[in-house]
């Protein structure tokens, strides 16, 4: 599996989360699974999507963390906190875009989807990717995917101003060429909302 990466495809999760009870089955993962199931949008649909590592190729995790304990490899992926240097300050928790890190307060280490390191690093896919039922979370080489899905992998994220690139790509349809994501712009079209709302109802 040597030059295989790792794709999300949100339009097929069913939610099953069997990705998340394989993960904790990782050798490497003490029995805790690094990776979870979000709904996108639950008050008004039931759509899920897995949540893994994005593996950015400049992890914020990492360049907040004071003790120095996250460290990305030559191959691009990210790993969890080395415990005897991880502080439990969730300063990883609290920087990184996607909402990965996890910190395990009985363990006192942050752990995250590492890409099944142990795994990947012989050839072999993540254990989620080996389970997922409809192929949301897969790990093939790319040409796979350009001849097999009408998606195309989007690797390149935009929070406001800042833009960030991932080792894993997410299926999206033909066209998009990033994911955008403004808080600013989204307040403000809350309260523009809200605004009109309250001028409607004073109105009437």
């Amino acid at each position: 599996m040597f030059g295989s990466e790792f794709f999300v495809d949100p339009s097929r999760c069913i939610g099953c989360r069997s990705c998340m009870t394989a993960c904790a089955e990782c050798d490497s993962h003490r029995g805790v699974s690094m990776i979870h199931v979000d709904y996108l949008d639950r008050p008004d649909m039931i759509a899920t999507v897995p949540m893994v590592c994005m593996h950015c190729e400049e992890p914020t995790c990492a360049m907040v963390c004071p003790a120095d304990a996250i460290k990305r490899g030559e191959d691009g992926v990210v790993r969890s906190a080395l415990k005897p240097r991880c502080i439990a300050c969730s300063n990883c928790v609290l920087a990184c875009p996607f909402g990965v890190p996890k910190v395990h307060v009985d363990l006192e280490l942050m752990m995250k989807c590492d890409m099944c390191y142990d795994r990947t690093s012989v050839g072999l896919r993540p254990m989620c990717a080996t389970v997922c039922p409809s192929q949301a979370l897969t790990f093939v080489p790319p040409e796979q995917v350009a001849r097999e899905r009408r998606e195309q992998p989007v690797n390149v994220f935009q929070f406001g101003n800042q833009t960030v690139r991932t080792k894993v790509s997410i299926m999206l349809p033909p066209g998009a060429p990033a994911l955008s994501v403004d808080a600013a712009d989204y307040m403000w079209e809350e309260e523009h909302a809200r605004g009109d709302q309250s001028q409607e109802a004073f109105v009437d």
